[in-house]
């Protein structure tokens, strides 16, 4: 079982096909934010209807997971040049998620079109 911690702290990165993510730990998700960067004008998708398969699937692998965002397009070309982020809202696999401490925000992006996703732990999701 790999930290998302660990990730973060390592510089590991994911990588999106489409409009499947892949990012190299486990966790337990509480809601996870997708969307174009913040303003005025635009307000991020908040998924927390995590068992509602029409709209994300979740897969894990031994050393991965992989979340599929079924009512998107290509992520890349819809986040990339960071024009958007994803936010997961968790805690690591098995950790009391009751606890506050133990509840953490990660951002995932894309740098440019390209496929590779950064992984960072944020304390405040809209102070981005």
């Amino acid at each position: 079982m790999k930290s998302f911690n660990a990730a973060a702290r390592n510089g590991e990165t994911g990588f999106a096909i489409g409009n499947s993510v892949f990012v190299p730990f486990h966790c337990d998700i509480i809601s996870i934010w997708i969307g174009k960067e913040m303003s005025l004008l635009s307000a991020p998708d908040l998924i927390t209807d995590l068992a509602d398969t029409e709209t994300i699937g979740i897969r894990e692998g031994a050393s991965f997971t992989n979340l599929v965002f079924r009512k998107w397009g290509d992520l890349s070309k819809e986040l990339g040049n960071h024009k958007g982020h994803i936010i997961l809202h968790a805690v690591e696999k098995g950790e009391d998620i009751f606890k506050s401490e133990n509840r953490h925000y990660i951002r995932m992006g894309f740098h440019d079109h390209d496929r590779e996703l950064f992984i960072k732990i944020v304390n405040d999701p809209f102070d981005l």
